[in-house]
C-alpha cells in the first residue's frame, strides 16, 4: 500500500507536495519522493525513510515548478532499498515520471513482453517501473511530437488492456500534464479536486480525500474504475473511460485499517464505516453472550478507536483509553520482519494499569494478521492486573494474501489459516475471540453508497476478482513475501551501493 499525489498549479507546488506527503505517511514508511517540472526541466528527490527525514530544506529549494508528483512508500514485496523508491523516470517518450499505488499480478509476463517486444530494459524487480515502461510504450507509439489528450488515452487504454491486478497511477509528462488513472476494478482509491483562485485554477488527484482537504483543495470525485483524467498545464481536465466495463468492487481492507477515518472512498465516510464495524461487532456479541460479565471496552490504537467507541455505546459498557501509544513508532503492520514487529510493540504501546487491574477488559482491534501483536497486547492486560482478556476484531478472520498491493505475509504466517476461531484463541491467550462476519462487514461500507454492491475481500475470503490468482501464483508469492526471504533480501541489499537519491541532473 501507498500514497501518490500529482499537483498542477500556478505557483510552485513543492512544498504543497510535501504537506502532502505528510499527511498521507500512514499509507506507507518505507521511502518518499517528489518530482517536479520547472520550465522542462526535471528536479527530483527521494530516498529510504519517513517524509519528514528525506526532505530538508536544501532539497526543498531545488523541487521548484507549477507542477509535480509525489510517492510514499510501502513495499508491496517485501523488497526495501532506494532503488524502489518513487516516483520513477523514464526519458521517453517526452520525459514521463510515475507514482503507483498497487500491485500487478502478471508483472513476470509483462517485463518479459518489455523486454522482447517493446525493447524495453527494466532495471528493477518493482511493478511500478513495469507499469511506467508499458504506459511509455503506449504512448510511444503514438509517434507525436505534442501528446494531445486522446494519444494519453490511447495509451491508458494500452496499459488496461495488458495490465492486470489492482493498481492507480499517477504520471507526469515533462512540459504536459499530469495523467492519473485507475485499474478497471477500482480496487486500489484515487480521487481528484480542484482550488479556484485569484491567480487561477489548480488541481490535485491523490489516494485519499484528505490530503485534499489539507491543502483547500475541493474534491470533485473519485476517479472511476479504468478512467483516465488528464490534467494540462493550462489547467484544462479531460477524462475518459479507457477499459471495458468492470466490475467495481474496492478493496474494503482500506476501511478496515489503512485509510485515515478522516478520508471519503467511493462515497463512503471510512469513520461512518468504522462506527457500524463496531454496531455490528456489537450485535454479534449480544447474540453469542448476552450474559457477558465484560467491564470496560479498551481500543488497541489507533485504527480501532472509531469501532470500539460504537461498541462501547452500543453495549453500555464503559469505554477507556487503557493504552499510551508513543507515537515516533511506526505502524507495526507495515514492518518488514517479524523480529522487528515484535520488539515495536513494547516500545508502542503502555498499559495504564488502573483500566485493568481487576476488571474484565475487552480488547478490540480492526483485525488480526500474524497473531503475534495481539498475543503481546493481551499479555500486556494481564500483566497490568487484568482478571480476564476478552478479544474482538473488527475484521473477519484473516486466512489468504493480499495481491492487490498489500503486503499481508504469506498463507503460512497468517494465524487465522486454515485454523478456527478456538485455535486462534488459543493460540493468542485470550479468554475469548469474537471476529466480525464478512458479511456484516461488507454491509458496513455498503451502507455508505448503495451503488457498490461488491468489495474486493480476497484477504478474508480467497476470491481474487481479477481472475488470474491461482495456486502457482500464489506459492511464488509465498516464497517472496515470507519473513526468512524479506530477512535474506535485507542482507542483500545491505551490500549495495545506492546513489539514487538526491537530483536527476546533480547529487547532494
Amino acid at each position: 500500500m501507498c500514497g501518490v499525489v500529482g499537483v498542477i498549479a500556478k505557483s510552485k507546488v513543492g512544498l504543497r507536495l510535501y504537506d502532502t506527503l505528510t499527511v498521507l505517511q500512514h499509507r506507507g514508511q518505507d521511502a518518499a519522493g517528489i518530482m517536479t517540472c520547472d520550465n522542462g526541466k526535471l528536479n527530483l528527490r527521494k530516498d529510504n525513510g519517513l517524509v519528514k527525514d528525506v526532505f530538508r530544506n536544501r532539497h526543498m529549494q531545488r523541487l521548484t515548478g507549477q507542477m509535480g508528483i509525489g510517492h510514499v512508500r510501502y513495499p508491496t514485496a517485501g523488497s526495501s532499498s532506494p532503488a524502489l523508491a518513487q516516483p520513477f523516470y523514464v526519458n521517453s517518450p517526452y520525459g514521463l515520471s510515475l507514482a503507483h499505488n498497487g500491485n500487478l499480478t502478471n508483472t513476470q509476463e509483462l517485463s518479459r513482453d518489455l523486454f522482447k517486444g517493446d525493447l524495453r530494459h527494466i532495471n528493477t524487480d518493482s511493478d511500478s517501473e513495469v507499469l511506467l515502461n508499458i504506459f511509455a510504450h503506449e504512448l510511444q507509439q503514438r509517434g507525436k511530437i505534442k501528446p494531445e489528450p486522446e494519444d494519453i488515452f490511447a495509451a491508458v487504454e494500452g496499459v488496461h488492456r495488458r495490465c492486470r491486478g489492482g493498481y492507480v497511477a499517477v504520471v507526469m509528462i515533462t512540459g504536459y500534464g499530469i495523467v492519473g488513472f485507475r485499474d478497471k476494478h477500482g480496487i486500489r482509491p484515487l480521487v481528484f479536486g480542484s482550488k479556484k483562485k485569484e491567480s487561477g485554477i489548480g488541481y490535485m488527484i491523490a489516494s485519499e480525500s484528505v490530503a485534499l482537504d489539507s491543502q483547500g483543495f475541493d474534491l470533485e470525485r473519485d476517479v472511476a474504475p479504468g478512467e483516465a483524467v488528464y490534467i494540462d498545464l493550462e489547467g484544462n481536465i479531460h477524462t475518459k473511460i479507457c477499459s471495458e466495463p468492470g466490475k467495481h468492487t474496492p478493496c474494503i481492507f482500506e476501511h478496515v485499517y489503512f485509510a485515515r477515518p478522516d478520508s471519503l472512498m467511493d462515497g463512503i465516510s471510512v469513520y461512518k464505516a468504522r462506527l457500524r464495524m463496531g454496531e455490528r461487532l456489537a450485535d454479534k456479541l449480544l447474540r453469542q453472550k448476552p450474559d457477558h460479565d465484560i467491564d470496560v471496552v479498551i481500543p488497541i490504537p489507533d485504527t480501532s478507536r472509531t469501532a470500539a467507541l460504537e461498541l462501547a455505546n452500543r453495549l453500555g459498557l464503559k469505554y477507556r483509553e487503557g493504552f499510551v501509544k508513543n507515537r515516533y513508532i511506526g505502524r507495526t503492520f507495515i514492518m518488514p520482519g517479524q523480529s522487528q514487529r515484535r520488539k515495536s510493540v513494547r516500545q508502542k504501546l503502555n498499559a495504564i494499569d488502573l483500566e485493568f487491574r481487576g476488571k474484565n477488559v475487552l480488547l478490540v482491534d480492526d483485525s488480526i494478521v500474524r497473531g503475534t501483536t495481539c498475543k503481546q497486547i493481551i499479555q500486556m492486560a494481564r500483566d497490568a492486573g487484568a482478571n480476564k482478556v476478552y478479544f474482538a476484531s473488527a475484521a473477519p478472520p484473516i486466512r489468504f494474501p493480499n495481491v492487490y498491493g498489500i503486503d499481508m505475509p504469506s498463507a503460512s504466517e497468517l494465524i487465522a489459516a486454515g485454523k478456527t476461531d478456538e485455535d486462534v484463541q488459543d493460540l493468542i491467550g485470550a479468554d475469548w475471540l469474537i471476529y466480525q462476519d464478512l458479511d456484516d462487514l461488507i454491509a458496513t461500507a455498503a451502507e455508505g453508497n448503495p451503488a457498490i454492491k461488491e468489495f474486493e475481500c480476497s484477504v478474508f475470503n480467497g476470491d481474487y476478482i481479477t481472475g488470474d490468482v491461482d495456486e502457482v501464483y500464489l506459492r511464488r508469492l509465498e516464497n517472496i513475501r515470507n519473513d526468512a526471504a524479506k530477512k535474506s533480501r535485507k542482507k542483500s541489499n545491505g551490500t549495495k551501493e545506492h546513489n539514487l537519491v538526491a537530483d536527476i541532473h546533480s547529487d547532494i
